[in-house]
C-alpha cells in the first residue's frame, strides 16, 4: 500500500485549452483515482472548471492591455504570491506539482514551495525555460537554438510579437527566472520525450535534474478484434492547433493535390484564413470537438497527419490516435520520432517538405489500409498505460 499524499497541482490554465491543461486534468483525476488529496491552483479564467481552490485563484490578466499588471505579472506579483502562499498554508502539500506557469502565475511559485520546504515536481510542455519566446522559433518562423546560450537574441531578433518592448520584457523575464535560479527551486523536471530532455542538457541543465517521462493514456482503451474493421475509412484527419508552428497550411497545400479526403480538427489563429483560401470538396474543416468527438475522429480516420514545424515537445495527438489503434504520419521532428515505429504505427517524413509529404500521403493511403490496428493499440496501451506512469510518478515524488 502507497503512502497517499497531498499534492497541489500548478498550471497557469484550468480548462480544457490545450495540451499542458489537458495533462494536468487528466493527472488531477488519476491521482485522485489513486486515492491522494489533490488541490489545484490556476489564474482565474471565465472558462475555469469549478473548484473550491478557484477561491484563491490569482484573478485573470490580459496581456494585449498593456497594464502595469500585465507587465509585471511574469516577474510575480504580489497576487500570486499572496494567494499562493495563502493555499500553502491552508493545503499543506507534500508535493507541489507544476505545469505550465510562465507568465499569467510565473516561476514565482516554485520559489515560495522551495522555500517553504515542499519538494516541486515540474513537467514540461513547451521550451520557455530555455527559450524566451517557448517554442524555438526565431521571431515565429524558424527553428532557432540562440537562445540555449545567449538570452539576448530574442531581443536582437524581436521573437516576440515582432515587438522591441515585448522582446526586452521577455529577457528580464529569462533573467530573473534563470537557470540556475529555477534547478535551485525544482526538485526535479518531468521531460516528456528524450528530445526535451536533450535540449535541457545543451541549455546547460543538470542532467540529475532531469527524467524522461513520456504522457500518458487515461481513457479507457478501445482495443479491435479484427483490423479489417477500419480498412472502409474514407478519410485521414489532422488533429490540433490551426497555427502556423504546426505545419496546417504546408498540410492544406498537399492536400489540395490529393483526391483523398482531410477532416481538420481543432482551432487557432489561422482557422478562418485558412478556411477561405483551401475550398475544396475533400478539405473538410470540423472545428472544435470534445473529447469522446475526437475519440471518434480519430478512431474511423485511415490515419492521422501531424505535420508540425516547430520542436513538437510529445504530441498527445499522436498518443491519442495510437491508442485507439490509428496509425501516424508524423513529421520527423522534435520529439514526435520517439513515438513513431517504421511501417509498424507510422511513417515518417521530412517536417516541411511538401514533396516528401505528398509521396507520404500516397504512402499511407494505400498501406495503412492494411495495418494491424490491434497491434498498434495494444502496443500503446502499455506504452501510455496510466498505471505504469503513475508508479513512475510516485517514485519521483517519494525519493529524497
Amino acid at each position: 500500500m502507497h503512502q497517499l499524499l497531498k499534492i497541489l497541482l500548478v498550471n497557469k490554465f484550468y480548462y480544457p485549452r490545450g495540451g499542458d491543461c489537458i495533462y494536468t486534468i487528466e493527472l488531477e483525476k488519476l491521482l485522485k483515482e489513486k486515492g491522494h488529496d489533490v488541490a489545484i491552483f490556476a489564474m482565474d479564467h471565465p472558462d475555469t472548471i469549478d473548484t473550491p481552490y478557484r477561491k484563491n485563484f490569482p484573478s485573470e490578466v490580459n496581456f494585449s492591455s498593456k497594464s502595469i499588471n500585465a507587465i509585471l505579472r511574469p516577474f510575480g506579483t504580489n497576487d500570486v504570491k499572496r494567494k499562493f502562499a495563502s493555499l500553502l498554508d491552508d493545503f499543506r502539500p507534500d508535493i507541489v506539482h507544476l505545469g505550465n506557469i510562465h507568465s499569467q502565475l510565473s516561476p514565482v511559485v516554485a520559489k515560495i514551495a522551495h522555500e517553504k520546504g515542499i519538494k516541486v515536481i515540474w513537467t514540461l510542455h513547451d521550451y520557455k525555460i530555455i527559450c524566451p519566446r517557448y517554442d524555438c522559433l526565431k521571431n515565429g518562423e524558424t527553428i532557432c537554438e540562440d537562445c540555449l546560450k545567449d538570452k539576448k537574441s530574442v531581443v536582437k531578433y524581436t521573437c516576440l510579437k515582432n515587438s522591441k518592448a515585448a522582446s526586452i520584457l521577455a529577457y528580464l523575464e529569462a533573467l530573473k527566472w534563470n537557470g540556475s535560479t529555477l534547478e535551485k527551486y525544482t526538485d526535479k523536471f518531468v521531460c516528456p520525450s528524450e528530445f526535451v530532455r536533450n535540449m535541457m542538457l545543451k541549455a546547460g541543465f543538470k542532467s540529475e535534474k532531469l527524467v524522461t517521462m513520456h504522457h500518458f493514456m487515461n481513457w479507457e482503451q478501445e482495443i479491435f478484434e479484427k483490423k479489417e474493421e477500419h480498412i472502409q475509412s474514407d478519410y485521414y484527419c489532422y488533429l490540433g492547433r490551426i497555427s502556423h508552428e504546426k505545419g496546417v497550411e504546408t498540410l492544406l497545400k498537399v492536400a489540395s493535390q490529393h483526391p483523398y479526403k482531410l477532416k481538420v480538427v481543432g482551432t487557432g489563429p489561422l482557422l478562418e484564413r485558412l478556411k477561405s483560401e483551401y475550398r475544396s470538396e475533400n478539405i473538410e474543416f470540423l472545428g472544435q470537438k470534445n473529447r469522446e468527438e475526437v475519440k471518434s475522429i480519430l478512431k474511423n480516420a485511415l490515419f492521422l497527419v501531424t505535420p508540425s514545424e516547430w520542436y513538437e515537445v510529445f504530441g498527445l495527438n499522436n498518443m491519442e490516435a495510437l491508442s485507439v489503434g490509428t496509425p501516424v504520419l508524423g513529421a520527423n521532428i522534435g520529439g514526435i520520432p520517439e513515438l513513431i515505429r517504421n511501417n509498424k504505427n507510422g511513417i515518417l517524413f521530412e517536417s516541411k517538405n511538401e514533396k516528401d509529404l505528398i509521396q507520404k500521403i500516397e504512402y499511407a493511403w494505400n498501406s495503412f489500409k492494411s495495418i494491424d490496428r490491434t497491434m498498434i493499440a495494444e502496443d500503446a496501451k502499455k506504452a501510455f498505460s496510466a498505471d505504469k506512469y503513475y508508479l513512475r510518478l510516485l517514485k519521483l515524488y517519494s525519493e529524497t
